[in-house]
């Protein structure tokens, strides 16, 4: 990238709707880290210091405050794809909580992106940090379960969860206990006696 355009983007200011989208957050130590604008005019994508927020264009200021985020700690994965004129595409894999301790995989978001700028770093660095750990581990009878211990803002300790690869092993009786137990395993091991 040619020096001109790395200043440029460095010290280039968010667009209007996307720093009113942030100031009318309830967190007011909010802030927008990058941004990229969305193909055929669809607005931005915004990492900020809570989590990933997509700003439609034509929102009125006044509507600022019903676009909403999802932080970092909720996002399972998000995988970037670059083209050769400065975009690409985002895959992001939202994470719900679907009872104590285990949550489930959303459908994919995909955001086409015309200029990513920075936010496929920011991205990417947002999201690692929140994983403590991460431990693929097997069930009984096939399938398997991811075990993450993530940082939640505002929780001193981390936060133990349990990902089933596959939705159907999370209705099975016997997967259920295995996972339960695995969690459990990892949650007592960090424990100090």
């Amino acid at each position: 990238m040619p020096v001109s355009e790395w200043l440029r983007r460095r010290f280039a200011r968010p667009p209007e709707i996307v720093r009113a989208v942030v100031l009318a957050s309830p967190d007011p130590d909010e802030r927008v880290l990058a941004w990229g604008e969305l193909v055929r005019g669809g607005g931005w994508l915004v990492a900020t210091s809570r989590g990933l927020r997509s700003v439609p264009s034509g929102l009125a200021l006044d509507g600022a405050a019903d676009v909403g985020v999802l932080p970092w700690h909720e996002i399972g994965s998000a995988r970037w794809s670059a083209t050769a004129d400065g975009g690409g595409s985002f895959t992001v894999v939202p994470l719900t909580e679907v009872e104590p301790g285990v949550q489930a995989r959303q459908p994919a978001e995909r955001y086409a992106l015309a200029d990513a700028g920075e936010l496929p770093p920011v991205v990417r660095k947002r999201v690692d940090q929140t994983v403590v750990d991460s431990r693929r581990s097997p069930l009984p009878g096939g399938g398997a379960v991811l075990l993450v211990a993530r940082r939640v803002p505002g929780q001193a300790a981390r936060e133990w969860s349990v990902v089933f690869d596959d939705d159907a092993d999370r209705n099975d009786p016997t997967a259920r206990e295995v996972a339960r137990q695995k969690l459990a395993d990892a949650v007592a091991a960090e424990r100090p006696e």
